[in-house]
């Protein structure tokens, strides 16, 4: 079955609703499980605020849409309740539930802005096979299923992206696709980092439980591995270079189009966030966070290497100048545990970027970085896309060589 076959067989057949799944195409079986988050408390420190007053000659519509898009923007966020308690998959090879439990299993976190797991099935259930291992897909804060149903209403996002407009005449590639995701940004920038810690947070119990032996398909002390796609490698190298309770001492990383430090990043698209957003972002995480350290107690206290958790290693990824020295003593000694694709092209994380945070400024770290060159034109969110004729054959081969290559550092 080529590469596009599996992704058409699998993306309408998945749900989260039963607690399985089979995929006879495949031989394997998604299982989906609950998971509660403990972070509520974290979230109580972004969001909220008051509402801007009305632009100058609002109309109705306007006003409508205005109030739409601050709904939106200025939610509290400890109070989505879908962010807290979710549903994730597990991709289990043939028989794992009637086999004895899995001895290691890898975790595979997505990119900003993704709303559903139809893109990633193929590749976990790549990773699947080529491993013998269970892939276990889980979203981040905010992402995925942890959202709510407003914010993937076409016709809502439709107005809060023409109000963005309206309020920012210069802005670019602002659509449906990342209108929430962009005003949310953009009405508290510290969102970035108070999401990322739920995430990290989160992480961190699940691998915690499966290391205990809770996970009923997972034997206790099993190796907890990671794959990871665009700013989920974010999430990934934080998470190795903290260790915290060496949850992460043994895992191995992969990051497949992604891995540089935050301001290297270039996230400004219309299936990701609005030029604006990108820029608030920027200058929040980079520019001012110092100042904003200063004027928010509780940021400098999380940010604090006094705290040693997942926040120095934060800050320590957000500017390829600060902090260098100690982010590349820390990949140095992680080296023999990453690996990292990058993609031919891609504008959003580009290659050089990748090799400059992952070999470091005098190319002496030696983790290795591979660039993917597919038979056909492609672009970072859609690295694999389906290619016309002949060429439905050579990007087959080019995705089976790619996960290839992850499956066999990650067996």
């Amino acid at each position: 079955m080529l590469f596009h076959e599996l992704h058409a067989a699998l993306k309408d057949r998945v749900t989260l609703d039963p607690d399985t799944v089979p995929l006879p195409d495949t031989g394997q079986t998604i299982l989906n499980f609950t998971f509660v988050s403990d972070e509520a408390g974290i979230l109580a420190l972004s969001g909220g605020g008051a509402a801007a007053p009305p632009l100058a000659g609002e109309s109705p519509e306007e006003a409508e849409d205005r109030a739409i898009s601050d709904g939106i923007a200025l939610a509290r966020d400890s109070g989505i309740a879908e962010n807290l308690s979710f549903r994730y998959h597990l991709l289990a090879p043939a028989g794992l539930a009637g086999e004895g439990k899995a001895k290691g299993v890898i975790v595979l976190l997505h990119g900003l802005n993704e709303r559903g797991w139809a893109k990633y099935l193929p590749w976990a259930s790549e990773l699947c096979r080529g491993t013998g291992k269970p892939v276990l897909l889980f979203p981040m804060a905010f992402h995925m299923n942890r959202t709510p149903a407003l914010w993937n209403d076409t016709r809502a996002m439709r107005r809060v992206s023409r109000h963005r407009r309206r309020l920012r005449p210069e802005l670019l590639h602002s659509t449906v696709s990342n209108a929430a995701i962009s005003a949310r940004l953009s009405a508290d920038p510290s969102r970035f980092f108070w999401s990322g810690l739920q995430s990290y947070r989160d992480l961190a119990k699940l691998a915690g439980s499966i290391r205990r032996g809770e996970h009923p398909l997972i034997a206790a002390g099993a190796s907890v591995d990671l794959f990871t796609y665009s700013i989920g490698s974010f999430l990934g190298e934080i998470a190795l270079c903290a260790d915290e309770g060496g949850l992460f001492g043994d895992s191995r990383l992969v990051a497949f189009c992604g891995g540089p430090v935050f301001n290297r990043l270039y996230p400004a698209s219309k299936f990701i966030v609005d030029s604006a957003a990108a820029v608030d972002l920027h200058s929040y995480l980079v520019e001012h966070l110092e100042s904003r350290m200063k004027a928010f107690p509780a940021l400098a206290e999380h940010l604090s290497p006094a705290r040693g958790e997942a926040g120095p290693w934060f800050r320590a990824f957000l500017s390829y100048r600060l902090e260098t020295a100690r982010r590349e003593r820390r990949l140095r000694e992680l080296a023999p545990r990453i690996r990292a694709l990058a993609l031919q092209g891609d504008e959003v994380v580009p290659p050089c970027e990748v090799v400059n945070t992952f070999q470091g400024a005098l190319r002496d770290i030696p983790i290795p970085v591979d660039v993917l060159e597919p038979p056909c034109p492609c672009r970072h969110e859609d690295p694999f896309p389906p290619a016309p004729g002949a060429k439905a054959a050579e990007m087959d081969a080019c995705f089976r060589k790619a996960f290839a290559g992850f499956s066999r550092f990650l067996e």
